[in-house]
Parts: C-alpha cells; sequence; structure tokens
C-alpha cells in the first residue's frame, strides 16, 4: 500500500512539474508582437508617379475589347487580359496588345518589432485595398492621355462612353491586420504561426544538420525547447526512487 501511495504521488509529481515547466518554457519560446509592422521603405510606381508606404502596391490595366458571347454575337468589357480577336467578324478588332501592363510590388524589407517579417506572412494575411492616388506627380505626357475617373485614371475622352482600345488603370495598396496570434518567431524571423491555416509547409532540415543544435536553436526561437524534458526525467527518476525505498 505504501509504495502504491509513493509511486501515485510519483506520477502527480511527474505531470504537475512537466506541465508547469513546459507552459513556462512555451510562454518564453513564442514572444507576443508588441509594436506595429513596418514595410521598410515607400513603394513607386515611377512610371505614374504613384506611392505608397503601406506592404504592397498593385497596379491594374484594364483595356476596353470585344468579347464573344455567342457564335455570331459580341459585347464590350473591360478586360486585364488581352482577347484575341483574329477570328472574331468583321468590326470586331482588338488592339494586338495592352499598351500598358499590371505589375505588382512588394515591401521590400518588412518587420515586426526590430525582426525581419517573411514576405509569406503579407501574401497569407495581408488585405488588398483600392485607394486613390494623388497625380501630381504625374508626367506630362501621361496627363496628356489620361484623365482622373473614380479612383483611377482612363484614356477615354468620355468615360461614359468608352471605345474600344481605351485604357482604365487602378491602384491597390496591401494592408496587415494585427499580427498577434497570427504569426510566431523562428529563426530570428517573425512566420506564420504554426497553427495558422495559411502556414506554408515547413521547410525540411538541411542535410547533415546537426541535430543538437537544431535543438537548440528550437528552443532560442520559438520551438520546442528540451529542458521541460529534463525536469520530466528527474520528476521519474525520483518517482522510482521514492517507490523503491525499504520501509523501515
Amino acid at each position: 500500500m505504501i509504495r502504491r501511495t509513493a509511486w501515485r504521488a510519483g506520477l502527480a509529481a511527474l505531470f504537475l512539474v512537466g506541465g508547469i515547466a513546459y507552459s513556462h518554457a512555451q510562454a518564453l519560446a513564442s514572444p507576443v508582437p508588441e509594436g506595429e509592422p513596418r514595410s521598410g521603405g515607400e513603394l513607386d510606381d515611377a512610371e505614374f508617379g504613384v506611392r505608397t508606404d503601406q506592404f504592397g502596391l498593385d497596379r491594374r490595366v484594364e483595356m476596353y475589347q470585344w468579347r464573344r458571347i455567342g457564335e455570331d454575337t459580341y459585347d464590350r468589357v473591360w478586360k486585364a487580359a488581352w482577347i484575341d480577336s483574329s477570328r472574331f467578324s468583321a468590326g470586331h478588332e482588338n488592339p494586338p496588345r495592352l499598351p500598358l501592363d499590371s505589375h505588382r510590388w512588394w515591401a521590400p524589407r518588412p518587420s515586426l518589432d526590430g525582426r525581419p517579417l517573411d514576405p509569406a506572412v503579407l501574401k497569407a494575411l495581408g488585405r488588398w485595398q483600392e485607394f486613390r492616388p494623388g497625380f501630381s506627380r504625374l508626367p506630362g505626357n501621361l496627363a496628356a492621355t489620361f484623365q482622373p475617373e473614380g479612383d483611377g485614371l482612363t484614356s477615354s475622352e468620355n468615360p461614359l462612353d468608352p471605345k474600344i482600345g481605351d485604357l482604365r488603370i487602378s491602384w491597390r495598396e496591401l494592408l496587415l491586420p494585427p499580427l498577434a496570434g497570427e504569426v510566431e518567431l523562428r529563426g530570428g524571423v517573425w512566420r506564420l504561426a504554426s497553427g495558422n491555416n495559411a502556414t506554408a509547409a515547413a521547410k525540411p532540415a538541411a542535410p547533415g544538420a546537426d541535430p543538437a543544435a537544431v535543438m537548440v536553436a528550437a528552443g532560442e526561437e520559438g520551438g520546442t525547447p528540451w529542458w521541460p524534458w529534463l525536469i520530466g526525467a528527474l520528476a521519474i527518476v525520483a518517482a522510482v526512487v521514492a517507490w523503491r525505498r525499504p520501509r523501515r
């Protein structure tokens, strides 16, 4: 009876000490973001003089084109991709290409609390939002071609009556939500949290990497630390010693 009681007490001590140690280690190993993320530099669509200090800049170019919707039925649409009209009936020819390209820029050096922010975080958690740029820096040759329409620009003389081949251009910027609970520090870089559904597949360790070094690095930068397991092992040894001690 005494041995059984000692064994149960040892197990209880094992779970208590191991649980406390593991929780404490997780708290130390998974710092919570405190500041606001920074993009690390301004993004510039130099061709149109459009700038943003957010985490991404997207230029969307659309052209007014013919589109076939039936055997010999057509309508006109704004489309970002060029529509090949080589097999359309006469009078429904599109220009041979889009004279301007859509383009996307990403923040050059995103960071959080002074540590680098993995670009995968931007692509997984960022939200694109349309905005109206100031066109005071629009070059003269483009100012003669385009005029403001809504939040962007158009080449149409009459925006209410566009012609085939007219262009319209709009911009979006990438905003980041609060990142607490969404990212964790691994290898000195803020990355998507392991439990996040958008987390990219983890990269395998480099061939020939020292397992001990990998374990130490994980303990320092947000992985599962090794020392709670050591404390748990010591608790098991203590329980066994208490059970095997001879009674007087």
